[in-house]
């Protein structure tokens, strides 16, 4: 069975083959079939006419994207999982911001581009799931447009400092120096966002704050984007205080991962838990749960938390 394609020009053919054959060795997996590839067509080694049919939607949408931006692991992978969604609600095409450089970031997956929709039409937004789905990057990303629409005057990130199950005893230095350490995620999005002269300027500003969770006590937030990062690790008594932090014109995302807490509290104390519970249902505060295909980062990671997830 041929999929058959208009002709391309040859950049648009290397990008949607992938360097080395890669994007059809990986389309031979999720389609459990080899496919040759040809000077104007695919053509898939089976009979089975659902598949073939699948495919070529598939291919039409790889195609349809192909000249406008990278066709990687990522996209070939989230399109296929959501192959019917894609159709009806296109998250790929539309750019969420653009890098320092110039980089265009879009939404890699459904559930990415149904959280910027979340955070478009909510106050307070909680995303939930395992590591590598883009919640923090996104969440500052996010933020950082926002800033740069001039929709929000401010942007505070802050996060509970805990340590990852391990105690790393006496740290050296000054409160920053200390608490830095536990802030590198966000204070990495942010330099690629922005770049680091960029980051530099507006955190010496204070238009940008990257602080403990335990400085948020007291603060009414207006006119800011604000950001709660590992929130597993909060009690329930301080998700409430960094919740009524809220103040009018301002937009809020809680990010944490239920898997990984590391307070030493009952699971079901835990601040993202509680919050999740009793929350849910509120007009103006949206919830999204990521899973395991929504993982963007080097495939094995996936397999890696499906492994671990085991027990």
């Amino acid at each position: 069975m041929e999929y058959r394609f208009k002709e391309l020009d040859q950049d648009t053919i290397k990008n949607i083959v992938g360097i080395n054959d890669s994007n059809i060795t990986l389309l031979e997996e999720l389609y459990d079939c080899g496919i040759v590839y040809r000077d104007n067509y695919f053509k898939l080694l089976s009979d089975d006419n659902e598949l073939f049919a699948k495919f070529s939607r598939h291919m039409n949408y790889i195609v349809d994207h192909a000249k406008q931006q990278l066709i990687d692991y990522d996209f070939i992978k989230q399109s296929f999982i959501h192959i019917n969604d894609t159709f009806k609600e296109d998250f790929s095409h539309e750019v969420i911001a653009y890098s320092f450089s110039g980089r265009p970031f879009r939404c890699k997956s459904f559930n990415q581009y149904h959280f910027y929709q979340l955070v478009k039409d909510n106050d307070l937004v909680f995303s939930i799931g395992p590591a590598g789905t883009g919640k923090t990057f996104l969440a500052v990303l996010f933020a950082v447009s926002y800033l740069k629409k001039e929709k929000i005057s401010k942007i505070i990130i802050t996060r509970p400092a805990v340590e990852a199950g391990e105690s790393l005893g006496f740290l050296p230095g000054d409160l920053k120096e200390k608490i830095d350490p536990y802030l590198m995620p966000i204070y990495d999005a942010l330099d690629i966002i922005l770049g680091s002269e960029q980051k530099d300027k507006l955190i010496e500003k204070g238009v940008i704050e990257v602080i403990p969770l335990a400085y948020m006590r007291g603060r009414t937030l207006n006119e800011a984007f604000i950001i709660l990062d590992e929130a597993q690790n909060t009690t329930d008594k301080q998700m409430l205080m960094f919740l009524t932090r809220l103040g009018f014109n301002s937009k809020m995302i809680v990010n944490g991962d239920i898997t990984q807490i590391d307070l030493n509290i009952s699971k079901n104390r835990s601040g993202l838990v509680v919050a999740s519970e009793r929350l849910k249902n509120v007009k103006n505060i949206g919830f999204i749960e990521f899973v395991n295909t929504d993982i963007v980062r080097n495939p094995l990671v996936q397999t890696i938390i499906e492994k671990f997830s085991l027990d």
